[in-house]
């Protein structure tokens, strides 16, 4: 990837509810095609656009550090509680400000491109952190179309991957057997 050089992280953000190996996938991926120095899974206590998580924080935490071990360019953080929040904006300011990162892409799925310009602070965070945008199935389209992919090209890099068909929603209804 032009651009990109060995000294960017990468940070992926999210509940976690619970971690799988679709995490793992795209954060290999994209520590080998963009020469991520690191990525830090940001474990947050709660997505501010969901009711409540299925897992506890603790659990949560753990089954994230458990399938993430294994890779010594991935680390597993929970920051909520020293910035007093949950937003990647503010985490994004909190590496930017605290650990001197200026060198930020962060990595969603396609299903976020679509309503990324809800989240708080939205165009701040494109201009503060590229977004590297990762193929979900059923909604690549649709996050070419969105608003921000219409105005901020120039401020994502849309990586093409194999279908990811695991999800942790997949995961808790596995689980709660529905």
């Amino acid at each position: 990837m032009a651009g990109i050089q060995k000294k960017y992280i990468g940070l992926l953000g999210g509940s976690f509810d619970p971690a799988h190996k679709g995490h793992l996938g795209i954060s290999n991926i994209a520590i080998k095609k963009l020469k991520l120095k690191k990525i830090y899974w940001i474990v947050t206590k709660k997505n501010p656009f969901k009711e409540k998580t299925f897992y506890s924080l603790n659990e949560r935490m753990r089954y994230a550090k458990k399938i993430a071990k294994a890779q010594k360019k991935i680390k597993t953080i929970y920051i909520d509680n020293i910035i007093k929040s949950s937003r990647i904006i503010d985490v994004i300011k909190y590496i930017t400000n605290k650990k001197k990162i200026k060198n930020i892409l962060l990595i969603i799925g396609s299903d976020n491109l679509i309503k990324f310009h809800k989240w708080k602070k939205w165009k701040k965070i494109v201009k503060m952190a590229k977004l590297v945008v990762f193929s979900r199935k059923g909604y690549d389209r649709k996050g070419m179309k969105s608003i921000v992919a219409k105005n901020f090209k120039n401020r994502i890099i849309f990586i093409k991957n194999k279908p990811i068909s695991i999800s942790s929603t997949q995961l808790k209804k596995r689980k709660m057997n529905i």
